[in-house]
């Protein structure tokens, strides 16, 4: 049987890398004998934090030596996200601390735009540019010729400071370019998303199912536990890959399926659900909507009918469905994370909330649980100014569902031969690389030059700075505190981070740097506390607690006002829907002319000799941000192409040779990529990590390694109900010549 120790072994080769001096950070750079080591003096007090390395957000402690400097950092044990554990990103973080190619002074561009001429500038200085430039925009165009781009935990300052300026297009890639399609088309279904950290009941479940879900990769760290711990206890899972994953080697059912045909699937499970009985009847009677048409709809998408698109075989469709009900209603079928792939995503997903629905895993142990969040004290602000015009109003009718500022929008509006209804002239981006983030990249460079004013607001000089105006250098999450982590859970819970060390350089915090940019515009109402650790202070007090108390506890739980964590036997619920209900038929997506149920659509295959662009994650790393991380490099610094033996043989690649990737649009990536050839592709895809090949090259350890799979992302296809960017619909082929040379093997 696996186990949760060989399941969870990378967490161990992480924290052993760490201690081995793995980054060769300064701290451990001398360290070098086992004596020394023994003989390292600590200061046992421990700081208060949660990483910010990814969104889980794990709370941990933060340790130094008797010096005063950053050691390690390990999990808070009263932590529901981590349970006491971090992961190797986790437990790497520090590097981004002492990463000598860090951010360490404001920037002001000296050379146009594309030209990595900077000059170093004092903070009053870039910030009275920033802010002179806000108000230009604004007397010329409007407040609403300004857009944010923002992810982590300044999103909350930066969002603060633009509704205060009177824009209201604040835009978080995570939503267009990630999530999005899933949190609508659960809201569709149940009227409520399924937020993040994602409310899967993973611990108690009997059969998971994973749909290009690459837990133990993506390292969403309380689910890869509750996953180990689900395996001990005998759940079943079924995982759907093209690739064999970490997951699907853990898995009693691996459906190597063919790429862009997951709806068929999905359907042919609801035909099985439903014409074998195999839903729940009390509950789907109780609780649904819409069921005669669903059950009308999907009468001849059998097994048979998707094995012809899928390649899965009818038997297996017809087992797993009968492995799902015979768990029901302790079973998930995963609605994921990076959900953005073919343009249909909102629908694909709408299947996967309505084969939960049928199977009663919603709301019921084992399946969705109901969240609880702690709700902290408001600070009483001034009114925010109500833009005169929405981001929705760019283009008027594009993405109806749209729940979130559509980043790609913000972007095609910002090129003025879009025909958008007003100019967007300026950018704040704060924590986010566009470039590697946001797909079809020399949309994005176009826009940047119609730009003008851009701000880029990083730790780390990534591809995004180089473009920018004005650079303001943030010190990382281990110099700083930061809001109170409150996200959904089993129990409300508080969590804080606090600094360990006084910020390094000449960096500021995220909340200061948003104040002083607020005074620079005479904003400093909406921002009435001077010093974060203030307003964390008054804000603590007001839940009966205080900065002090939770300095020693770092996380804080609290019991749930009753014991609802699960529908009750019989329960009445009332669904935040129209009809109350869960929707299976959605007359809400049929009154905007979509699919009031699920329709998969045939999408292009690849032209002779090029094969399906796959990427996703390795656990210890984190998109793009993590790539020049000392730590985290130690433990990969360079992505790998996968290519199934059979394709290989054809062209005669062998393991470890050196060969460039071309897409379909001729685009060439700009830096070489290793060969892995191995049976846990399929023939028809290759699959790389994504966030390397990194173009900027003052982030010396990443520079030119590995290939990006976002250059090769220039077919967009975009979901029309909500905006995201499909971004799995691109084919790449082999180059093992370029520009004259060859890449030796």
């Amino acid at each position: 049987m696996t186990t949760r120790r060989n399941f969870i072994r990378i967490s161990a080769i992480g924290a052993g890398a760490l201690i081995a001096g793995a980054g060769s950070y300064k701290i451990l750079k001398t360290l070098s004998k086992p004596e020394e080591l023994k003989n390292l003096k600590l200061d046992l007090r421990r700081t208060a934090t949660y990483c910010e390395v990814c969104f889980w957000k794990c709370a941990g402690w933060v340790y130094k030596t008797s010096e005063g400097k950053i050691w390690k950092i390990i999990g808070n044990d009263e932590d529901q996200n981590c349970n006491g554990r971090l992961c190797p990103r986790g437990t790497g973080g520090l590097g981004m601390y002492y990463d000598e190619e860090r951010l360490k002074t404001p920037l002001i561009r000296v050379e146009e735009r594309g030209k990595q001429v900077f000059r170093q500038a004092t903070w009053d200085e870039a910030l009275e540019v920033i802010a002179g430039k806000m108000k230009e925009i604004s007397a010329k165009y409007g407040p609403e010729s300004m857009a944010l781009f923002s992810h982590g935990s300044g999103s909350a300052y930066y969002t603060t400071l633009f509704k205060a300026f009177g824009s209201g297009n604040i835009a978080e890639p995570s939503y267009a370019q990630c999530r999005g399609p899933r949190d609508d088309a659960f809201t569709l279904t149940f009227g409520e998303e399924v937020y993040s950290p994602e409310i899967t009941d993973i611990r108690d479940t009997k059969c998971l199912v994973l749909i290009g879900s690459h837990i133990g990769e993506n390292m969403h760290n309380g689910q890869v536990q509750e996953m180990s711990d689900a395996i001990d206890k005998g759940a079943v899972i079924i995982t759907v890959d093209p690739r064999f994953s970490t997951a699907a080697g853990k898995s009693k059912y691996w459906l190597p399926i063919k790429p862009a045909t997951d709806i068929a699937l999905l359907l042919a499970w609801i035909h099985e659900i439903i014409y074998n009985e195999y839903y729940d009847k009390k509950y789907v009677e109780k609780y649904c909507t819409g069921f005669d048409k669903l059950r009308e709809y999907v009468k001849d998408f059998t097994p048979e009918w998707a094995y012809g698109i899928t390649t899965i075989k009818p038997d297996q469709i017809s087992s797993t469905a009968k492995e799902m009900s015979d768990a029901a209603p302790a079973v998930i079928v995963h609605p994921g994370r990076h959900v953005t792939w073919y343009g249909d995503d909102t629908q694909r997903l709408r299947a996967v909330a309505i084969i939960n629905a049928l199977l009663g895993s919603w709301g019921r142990r084992g399946g969705f649980y109901r969240p609880a969040r702690f709700d902290l004290a408001p600070v009483k602000l001034p009114p925010f100014k109500a833009p005169a015009r929405e981001w929705s109003d760019l283009f008027p009718g594009k993405y109806p569902l749209a729940s979130l500022t559509v980043s790609n929008a913000i972007i095609d509006a910002t090129v003025p031969e879009n025909n958008p209804a007003y100019p967007v002239k300026g950018w704040l981006v704060n924590g986010t690389n566009l470039i590697s983030t946001i797909p079809n990249t020399p949309n994005t460079l176009k826009a940047i030059q119609n730009l003008d004013l851009l701000v880029a607001i990083d730790t780390m000089p990534m591809e995004i700075t180089g473009w920018a105006d004005v650079i303001l250098p943030e010190c990382t999450y281990l110099e700083r505190y930061d809001s109170l982590r409150t996200g959904p859970h089993r129990k409300p819970s508080i969590a804080l981070r606090m600094p360990a060390a006084e910020p390094m350089y000449d960096t500021k915090p995220g909340y200061q740097i948003a104040r002083e940019l607020a005074v620079k515009l005479g904003l400093q109402d909406y921002f009435p506390f001077e010093k974060q650790e203030d307003l964390l202070d008054w804000q603590l007090k007001q839940a009966g607690s205080s900065l002090e108390e939770m300095q020693r506890l770092g996380v804080k739980n609290f019991e749930r006002d009753a014991d609802d964590l699960y529908f009750a036997e019989d329960e009445e619920v009332e669904f935040y829907t129209d009809s109350k209900k869960i929707e299976l038929f959605s007359p809400y997506l049929e009154s905007l002319g979509f699919d009031p149920l699920p329709r998969y659509t045939q999408h292009p295959e690849p032209p002779e000799g090029y094969y399906r662009l796959i990427y996703g994650r390795a656990p210890m790393h984190t998109f793009s941000r993590t790539a020049n991380n000392p730590n985290l490099t130690d433990l990969m610094d360079e992505n790998s192409v996968w290519v199934n033996p059979k394709v290989a043989k054809e062209w005669g690649l062998i393991n470890g040779q050196y060969i460039w990737l071309k897409n379909q649009d001729d685009i060439v990536t700009d830096f070489s990529v290793k060969v892995r050839v191995t049976e846990r592709i399929r023939w028809d895809s290759v699959y790389i990590v994504h966030g390397f090949g990194h173009k900027q090259q003052q982030m010396k350890r990443c520079f030119g390694r590995g290939v990006s799979d976002t250059q090769m992302i220039t077919k967009v296809l975009v979901d029309p109900i909500m905006g995201g960017t499909g971004m799995r619909s691109n084919f790449v082929t082999f180059v093992t010549e370029k520009a004259g040379e060859e890449v030796a093997s």
